[in-house]
């Protein structure tokens, strides 16, 4: 099967039904795991991008939320929210089939805190610089709450079976 093609073809038919342009699919051991379009203006939720819903049916179906062994294509360079849910889950390989400057011409998705072309710039700031308003308001019953966390996992504080650089 041409996984290519068949991420185009859903981004392609997700536009016909009124969606937005763009489209997952996971595959492993050389069949599709898990797919899906953007549903965001079909569901009224902003978190409902390809990438994201396509992780979550993969890692529903292997029962893990670890995707290695995978290779995940995306219709196009993921988003941030996408790219960070991408390194979480830790696939073989991401394939991209298009560009943000070569979709840009014809789509283009910028929020009140969040435009994509300066939005990497703009995550890298201090929390107290960025655009979007956050405040820290620190409490210890917070960090209570991770050190709970260790106590239940027999002292450890990595996740267990979390796939690792080393």
């Amino acid at each position: 099967m041409d996984f290519v093609q068949r991420t185009i073809d859903i981004a392609r038919q997700n536009v016909a039904e009124g969606g937005r342009p763009f489209a997952t699919v996971i595959v492993k051991d050389g069949q599709i795991l898990a797919e899906s379009p953007n549903k965001v203006a079909q569901t009224n939720d902003p978190t409902a991008h390809a990438e994201i819903l396509a992780i979550r049916e993969a890692c529903r179906k292997l029962g893990t939320e670890h995707l290695t062994g995978t290779t995940i294509y995306v219709l196009a360079h993921p988003c941030p929210m996408c790219l960070g849910s991408l390194y979480y889950c830790s696939p073989d390989e991401v394939v991209f089939l298009t560009t943000r400057d070569a979709y840009e011409p014809h789509y283009v998705d910028d929020r009140k805190y969040f435009e994509l072309a300066t939005f990497y710039d703009e995550f890298a700031k201090d929390y107290t610089e960025r655009r979007l308003p956050m405040r820290y308001e620190p409490r210890e019953d917070a960090v209570d709450v991770y050190r709970f966390w260790q106590r239940r996992n027999g002292g450890e504080r990595h996740v267990a079976d979390a796939p690792t650089t080393t």
